[in-house]
């Protein structure tokens, strides 16, 4: 199926990570969101250039998670970020703390843990929460607090950093993952609210009304512009459903898929000072390895200055048990060891989480062709490019048997003398196009550049029927896989 023109990219150097291994190439809670953005939306842009974020690494808290690490995984290709969300409630004012429900003490541990992979050919962000509970066995080290020597124990992976801060927690999780760390990030309530408020809001859709008592959350049905505090509330929140902490690392997902359409769509990047107002605000309150810096956030965001929500796949560790009991901690939730195995090894090999394209070398098609998003989250208008009478409404109605939200009102074509039924599609949608493409066997993809959501057939003299198509059930072999395409609110 011809697929359409690819631009060429000029891949940028990324130092940091290239001196490490070799060989590199180069939206858990409230943190889940920013952690995915953090990389992608607000650190760099080839338009903005050097003299933009000249200054802006002395804004930057330095750690060493680092130091005196031995018997490390063997590096694999892309960047790998390990992102850690803080409680920091104490940094925001008291007017800020009881308007979005933060009271209490904070634990001084993380409330959020994500593992961003950037791949080698920086086309593709996988981003993977690990829930906060996860059971886990901390390595033997000396205590941040006491200064006392521990041995290896069990723990809730959140514990590690209260017990060992930055170097304990990237200690435990790479020996829990067996993938290695090229850098760490840290970002608290603060910072989360700020570099929110700093980009104008960001816009969430919700299906039904969301409401939680205990972070003050309360969003009726629809399309939402948030405010740094209204986000807060959102990725918090855990009673909005029986879900609880699964759910909420949904929300999570959600929010950083919209944060870097906010981020890529809405021009900040090509914007000098709106990038510094930003990129100011969010580097102002993380701390950081000494690796990363200026330098590397801009050759990471001039590498992906072409990255849209469907370039982002987000996925959660598979569980076996969501309340393993350990003696001494309580509930703890325990990874599906097999599982998460295979969605570990597919980040050391650099492969994509989603589930594979339809086609290939597979014997005969089964009756229902699996694509990546379901048919029913695929917006349609047909017209007809023939002068064949009434095509338009058979391609609409065999579109609508198989799934497909059309518009129910095909109309014709500029051009009635089309061969080749064509798909327009808007680039940002281009995973629904591949799904939509699937069910019109040799059709052409066309992208179109500013067309929205909805995408566009027209049907040509060579159409004959519409293939039945599915959605691949995400938890068969994908790790519970969406792509940021799959969940942003559509224009």
């Amino acid at each position: 199926m011809p697929q359409p023109p690819h631009r060429p990219r000029r891949p940028a150097p990324l130092p940091a990570a290239r001196a490490r291994s070799g060989r590199r190439g180069h939206r858990p809670r409230w943190g889940l969101r920013l952690a995915g953005a953090l990389s992608v939306a607000v650190l760099g842009s080839g338009a903005i250039g050097h003299a933009v974020m000249t200054g802006l690494d002395t804004g930057i808290e330095r750690v060493d998670p680092f130091k005196d690490m031995k018997n490390r995984p063997q590096a694999g290709h892309g960047m790998n970020v390990l992102l850690v969300g803080t409680d920091g409630r104490e940094k925001i004012s008291r007017d800020e703390r009881q308007e979005y429900r933060l009271g209490g003490a904070p634990c001084h541990c993380t409330d959020t843990i994500m593992l961003v992979h950037i791949s080698a050919d920086r086309e593709r962000a996988s981003v993977v929460s690990l829930p906060r509970d996860s059971y886990a066995e901390v390595p033997a080290h000396r205590d941040l607090v006491t200064g006392k020597a521990h041995k290896a124990h069990p723990v809730k992976l959140n514990a590690a950093y209260a017990e060992g801060g930055p170097q304990l927690t990237v200690r435990t999780v790479e020996n829990m993952t067996r993938v290695k760390i090229d850098h760490y990030l840290e970002v608290d309530f603060t910072s989360f609210m700020k570099t929110v408020d700093a980009m104008g809001g960001v816009d969430i859709c919700t299906a039904k009304t969301m409401r939680d008592p205990n972070t003050g959350l309360d969003l009726p049905p629809g399309t939402h512009r948030l405010s740094g505090g209204q986000a807060l509330q959102y990725v918090r929140s855990r009673h909005v459903d029986g879900a609880s902490d699964l759910g909420r690392m949904q929300r999570q997902q959600r929010f950083v898929a919209a944060l870097i359409k906010q981020a890529t769509s809405g021009g900040m990047l090509l914007n000098p000072v709106k990038f510094k107002q930003v990129s100011s605000t969010l580097l102002g309150s993380v701390r950081a390895d000494r690796g990363f810096g200026s330098q590397q956030m801009l050759a990471l965001g001039q590498a992906m200055r072409d990255f849209t929500p469907s370039s982002s796949e987000f996925a959660s560790v598979p569980v076996g048990n969501p309340s393993y009991k350990v003696k001494g901690i309580g509930s703890t939730v325990k990874w599906d060891e097999s599982k998460a195995a295979k969605l570990f090894q597919a980040l050391r090999d650099d492969r994509p989480l989603a589930p594979a394209r339809p086609g290939g070398d597979r014997g005969r098609r089964p009756a229902a062709v699996p694509v990546d998003v379901a048919p029913q989250q695929v917006r349609v208008q047909v017209e007809n490019g023939t002068r064949i009478d009434g095509l338009g409404g058979r391609v609409d109605q065999a579109l609508r048997a198989t799934g497909f939200d059309t518009t129910r009102a095909p109309g014709n074509a500029a051009s009635r003398d089309v061969k080749r039924t064509v798909v327009a599609y808007d680039p940002r949608w281009d995973r629904s196009a591949r799904s939509l493409a699937a069910a019109l066997p040799g059709c052409e993809l066309r992208a179109v550049r500013g067309q929205g959501r909805t995408l566009l057939v027209t049907a040509g003299s060579d159409y004959r029927k519409v293939v039945p198509v599915r959605a691949e059930d995400p938890y068969q072999g994908a790790f519970g896989v969406v792509t940021g395409d799959q969940v942003v609110c559509g224009d």
